[in-house]
């Protein structure tokens, strides 16, 4: 059976691909009911216009006898294998697949003379010939349980994304392990000194010691912190707790810090625009939002840092990613800009600036902490851009939706 763009479907022998028609010739269920076409399930019934090629994964079916029935547009790109030259010949030879010690795939799983029981293979890396791995999953459909194998389904994946994926874990870990590295070791240094030498310390020896420590300490359980934000954030999971914020007492209490620790109370000016909407959030994370974009700032940027607070219109909210306007009308929301006078942010870097690891200079951090501050921002439904200041320097500006829980609606 060919199933095409119009979703009709005729019953024929082994199909030879038709110019501009799907490759796919199979029936492989036991019969469409009233809602469905054959054998796909639904949403793939007439009407509905899918066409085998459309599928972004390579599909290969086989009939009863092993050879091949249909062979989709994505299974020829991912095989370098033309349909025209699949279609009718065995399995085996259209899909010469091996597994990672060599050993021909189709000959050692038998789906065919295999248990009777089996339904599948579950996904794995194989191998194509020249060495190019891929990832196969297989489906046997049967006319009855337990009976002969009526039609093998073989669904093909490169392995790009996923390679991407370990890269991005093991790029974490190696990240995190130097991270940590530093600090423990400092750590370790200065209490193995105190404690076999403390009599021949003073006590400002002692105090500076224990300062670095404490210092040190509450970088590695930054990190931690940072971690378990990223690892919220790539699972959805990462939760908000709105309580009414003052965004503009916010932005003074992390001024204070700053200028604490060193910094002249003269580089900072703040312009906060009132009326301000109701902000409700999670004031835990908009410090972090805060502190992440003041320390950017301080340390990357130069010059006077520059940081306003105005109302903003959110024109739509869509999968809790909010797109703002200044226009009238739309929800109330509250757009923070900070920015600096310092060298900015190259054109072509800007793409990469909210990604894990992107760093704008180096005077050290983990290049994790844009990546979060996008996330939880998003996580408000707000929306962050990156850009350039008007002193040349680089600017942020996040927008937040007032976002009032809906109890108090």
């Amino acid at each position: 059976m060919t199933v095409g763009a119009s979703g009709s479907a005729t019953t024929r022998g082994p199909v030879r691909p038709e110019p501009g028609a799907g490759a796919l010739a199979a029936d492989l269920g036991p019969g469409p009911g009233p809602d469905q076409g054959a054998g796909f399930g639904p949403g793939f019934g007439p009407g509905f216009g899918i066409d085998p090629d459309d599928l972004p994964d390579g599909l290969v079916v086989a009939d009863e006898t092993g050879r091949v029935i249909g062979f989709n547009a994505a299974a020829a790109r991912i095989t370098a294998v033309a349909a025209a030259d699949a279609l009718g010949s065995p399995l085996e030879r259209a899909l010469p697949l091996e597994d990672l010690e060599g050993r021909r795939w189709w000959a050692l799983t038998d789906p065919y003379g295999g248990l009777l029981t089996r339904f599948g293979q579950p996904e794995r890396n194989l191998l194509l010939p020249g060495g190019r791995e891929v990832l196969v999953s297989a489906r046997y459909v049967r006319a009855h349980p337990q009976g002969p194998v009526r039609r093998l389904v073989i669904s093909i994946r490169g392995t790009e994304a996923r390679r991407r994926t370990e890269r991005s874990h093991a790029e974490l870990i190696a990240t995190v392990a130097h991270e940590l590295r530093s600090p423990l070791t400092s750590v370790k240094g200065f209490t193995a000194t105190l404690l076999a030498k403390w009599e021949r310390f003073t006590d400002d020896q002692k105090r500076l010691m224990l300062e670095t420590v404490d210092a040190d300490a509450n970088r590695v359980t930054r990190l931690i912190a940072e971690l378990l934000d990223i690892s919220r954030i790539d699972s959805g999971r990462l939760e908000v707790r709105r309580q009414p914020v003052d965004i503009g007492t916010a932005v003074g209490r992390h001024i204070q810090s700053i200028t604490a620790s060193g910094q002249s109370p003269d580089r900072f000016l703040v312009r906060i625009q009132q009326p301000l909407p109701d902000l409700w959030a999670d004031p835990d994370k908009i410090d972090q939002i805060l502190g992440n974009l003041l320390e950017n700032a301080v340390r990357h940027g130069a010059g006077t840092v520059t940081i306003e607070v105005a109302p903003a219109q959110v024109k739509h909210v869509d999968h809790g990613h909010a797109e703002h306007t200044h226009a009238d009308g739309g929800a109330k929301g509250t757009a923070v800009t900070v920015s600096d006078e310092g060298p900015g942010i190259p054109e072509e870097s800007m793409a990469r600036v909210f990604t894990r690891f992107w760093r704008g200079s180096k005077r050290g951090g983990t290049g994790l902490g844009l990546y979060i501050v996008k996330g939880i921002v998003e996580a408000h439904g707000g929306t962050i851009t990156v850009g350039r200041g008007p002193g040349g320097g680089a600017q942020f500006r996040f927008i937040l939706p007032v976002g009032a829980p809906a109890y108090l609606k």
